[in-house]
């Protein structure tokens, strides 16, 4: 099993109102001068929240969401820090079943 740690917020909040992309854009730009691979993806209307064990998550999501995954739990936490009104959590998931976890409606 893969750990994924998330952040999650709904689409207007993450994609209008802050700078996400360029935070983003400085992050893959910061892995690639080090030469580590990006490990985080950003995924709109994600599936992995209608898990039964989402169900608190998904309660207090009214709008489309957009998440944001990685393996690094650090930089979720750091996510959290920078943009404030974010739910952050974590799920488990067979390394074969990822696409299925990461995909979009």
């Amino acid at each position: 099993m893969t750990v994924y740690y998330f952040a999650i917020a709904s689409q207007d909040f993450l994609l209008h109102e802050e700078p996400l992309e360029e935070v983003l854009r400085e992050r893959t730009n910061h892995y690639k001068s080090i030469q580590k691979i990006i490990d985080f993806w950003i995924v709109t209307n994600p599936t992995f929240i209608h898990a039964p064990e989402m169900v608190n998550v998904k309660k207090q999501l009214a709008k489309p969401s957009v998440a944001i995954l990685s393996y690094n739990r650090q930089f979720i936490e750091w996510i959290k820090l920078r943009f404030g009104f974010v739910l952050i959590g974590q799920f488990e998931s067979p390394s074969t079943a990822i696409k299925d976890a990461l995909k979009s409606d």
